[in-house]
């Protein structure tokens, strides 16, 4: 487990500093999908440190961080919905060169924590989870840059919305798969 806790320090690292570039990016690009990411980044952030507190306890325990994980991605799911709907009211377009570029840079940040916890993700649910944030926030980046090329080529923002909804949906189907695995492990007797 104490290589497991330094992976995750140096992915805690990673994953606030990708927060902190991302919220500024996407607020002055007002783009719902970089916004999201960078929530998104946030949260992981979170998870990874909540994982490092709960190693090493038991099951139940675990378990119990995953299911508090898997509802915290449900609410930003959620929120970048309400966010990306909000923002197809008001008609906004992003900034696309700014979407591509910090996009690209998420996309390298996520891709090295994925790497990273590659052989971790066959754990409990509480690993699975952590898992499941990089691989999302992989496939998300990829989803941002294109949608930044189409925002540029087409000059509306619904690309932009649109990644915001796919991103929605990948945080709500890992909500979903973290809280099914938690509310199984629980059910196990204590060990």
């Amino acid at each position: 487990m104490t290589a497991y806790r330094r992976v995750l320090w140096v992915v805690i690292a990673i994953n606030f500093s990708m927060f902190l570039v991302e919220i500024v990016a996407g607020l002055t690009a007002k783009s719902v999908a970089l916004q999201a990411d960078a929530i998104d980044f946030l949260g992981d952030s979170f998870t990874y440190f909540i994982t490092l507190l709960v190693l090493g306890l038991s099951l139940r325990w675990r378990a119990s961080a995953a299911l508090f994980k898997g509802a915290t991605m449900g609410i930003f799911g959620l929120w970048v919905i309400g966010n990306a709907t909000y923002n197809a009211m008001l008609g906004t377009v992003p900034t696309a060169i700014v979407m591509g570029s910090v996009g690209i840079a998420a996309l390298m940040a996520n891709v090295v924590s994925a790497v990273i916890l590659f052989k971790y993700r066959e754990g409990d649910a509480n690993m699975r989870s952590v898992w499941l944030c990089s691989r999302n926030d992989a496939i998300g980046n990829v989803a941002v840059i294109g949608a930044g090329l189409l925002v540029g080529v087409t000059a509306t923002g619904w690309p932009d919305y649109g990644v915001a909804a796919i991103m929605a949906i990948l945080e709500l189907s890992a909500c979903y798969q973290i809280l099914k695995r938690a509310f199984a492990e629980l059910k196990q007797p204590p060990s």
